[in-house]
């Protein structure tokens, strides 16, 4: 087998026809799991694989299967499974063992997945490049002196080095597309409310979304027809009923083309998009240009509104219910310890951030300012698909930075996820999907092209990335 082209489809088909075991399928994953150990995308790998394999084989010789019966997946390390670690690859929950299973857990092991083990991430979902992880920075496969992306940079790295057949992560702000793109993957940020938020540690609630890496947009859809459905235990999970949607065949497409040719956006990037936007038309897809002004406030209203619920929901970890703990001289320098060791400098700085934004003195002055124009760039995005079916911008400004090259100027890597961030504030769904390659220095950099859809169109995103696909003769990890 080839395992690190091989995908859910085909996984699946030779399961089904008894031409490989699920034991056999998930022992070879864990070959190159144990291989590329030095990418440090899996900070623990389970130790229970073959019993999770004998469940998944008895489920396919009883004729119980389903699509995803026997696939091994990587599981973000923010994402709670019973009885296992999730530390948000933190200091603060470096011991902390779920006491329960995530809602996506949950349906995942109904379907008889074989979890592999829990992958690096950025501390508690915050950074664009894995490097704020309290275990060490995760290096890509495409080239190991690079970031993969962040938050969500172990699950990527591990899919694209063959280490998984697909991954699962979390979105805030681009934390799946940005790394699925970086690392030369398909990512999905599904409508928020499709996917429940129960037992994500949570960073930014009214932005966070879980979603899956894939080779495929096939397999991404795969992933995402087993984990959505209505959850009675998150409050902003959707009815099943309200999130069905009658699929109309997407045929044009809009470039918002002044935001896209922002300045700092590589040359190479926008030379990618283009020539992609011209495989669309050759396919068919009326590519139009559109006006979204308010865009270019996506990022700025992100960095208002996501420390506030930092700020909010990390004020829990206190090192006195649970998490690290430091003892101090008496409780307030509990507390001062326990928080000043236990979170890293990234996750500091937004928790100070979101504090002053929500402060007395300034919280009409930024937050309110700040949910007024979320408010404005939903509508905008609304009635921008009154006019066409997709929007398309490339899903980052530049291809996979060096390790070290932005740790210590935070606003350029912000700025990394200027196409992503908007996304999230609307919380519709959106895909990345690889699209080519920028050479450098003898390396071979992915690039993404990310597509956007109205509230609960991820139909219209799996048909289109499906054409995308076709026209570019295939997918490539």
């Amino acid at each position: 087998m080839d395992i690190k082209n091989l995908t859910i489809r085909e996984a699946h088909e030779l399961l089904i026809a008894k031409k490989v075991s699920v034991l056999e399928l998930a022992e070879s994953v864990l070959e190159i799991a144990k291989d590329s150990r030095d990418l440090n995308a899996y900070l623990e790998i389970f130790p229970d694989m073959r019993a999770q394999a004998f469940v998944a084989q008895k489920m396919i010789d009883e004729g119980r299967s389903t699509m995803m019966t026997g696939i091994p997946l990587a599981m973000k390390d923010n994402i709670l499974i019973k009885g296992r670690t999730a530390s948000a690859s933190s200091k603060m929950l470096e011991n902390y063992v779920a006491t329960y299973d995530a809602f996506v857990t949950k349906k995942l092991r109904e379907a008889g997945v074989i979890f592999i083990g829990r992958t690096n991430m950025d501390e508690f979902a915050m950074g664009g490049s894995t490097e704020t992880s309290f275990f060490g920075v995760t290096k890509n496969p495409h080239d190991k002196t690079r970031v993969p992306g962040g938050s969500s940079g172990g699950s990527a790295a591990a899919l694209a080095a063959g280490a998984a057949l697909g991954a699962l992560g979390t979105d805030t702000g681009g934390s799946i597309r940005q790394p699925a793109s970086f690392c030369g993957v398909v990512g999905l940020k599904p409508t928020y409310g499709s996917v429940s938020r129960s037992g994500l540690i949570a960073m930014a609630s009214s932005l966070d979304q879980a979603g899956p890496f894939a080779k495929t947009v096939e397999d991404a859809e795969i992933i995402f027809d087993c984990i959505k459905g209505h959850d009675p235990m998150d409050s902003t999970s959707y009815p099943d009923n309200l999130s069905k949607k009658d699929f109309k065949k997407p045929r044009v497409i809009g470039v918002p083309t002044e935001f896209v040719r922002a300045r700092g956006v590589d040359p190479r990037v926008l030379k990618n998009f283009e020539e992609s936007l011209e495989q669309m038309k050759k396919s068919g897809y009326e590519v139009r240009e559109i006006s979204l002004p308010p865009f270019a406030h996506g990022l700025s209203v992100y960095y208002i509104l996501m420390p506030a619920e930092v700020s909010s929901n990390l004020a829990r970890l206190d090192g006195v219910r649970y998490g690290y703990h430091a003892d101090g001289v008496n409780l307030l320098d509990d507390y001062m310890r326990s928080r000043g060791e236990g979170f890293g400098r990234e996750v500091r700085r937004r928790i100070l951030l979101g504090t002053y934004v929500l402060s007395s003195g300034y919280y009409d002055a930024y937050y309110g300012r700040a949910c007024a124009v979320r408010e404005t760039l939903k509508r905008d995005i609304e009635k921008a698909f009154e006019g066409v079916d997709i929007i398309a911008t490339p899903t980052t400004p530049t291809p996979a930075f060096k390790i070290g090259e932005k740790s210590n100027d935070p606003l350029q890597m912000y700025l990394a996820d200027i196409f992503t961030v908007p996304v999230n504030i609307a919380g519709v769904p959106a895909i990345s999907i690889p699209s080519g390659f920028a050479e450098e220095n003898g390396s071979k950099l992915p690039l993404g092209i990310q597509f956007i859809a109205p509230h609960f169109g991820e139909d219209a995103l799996f048909a289109v990335g499906k054409d995308f696909e076709k026209a570019r003769g295939g997918v490539s990890i």
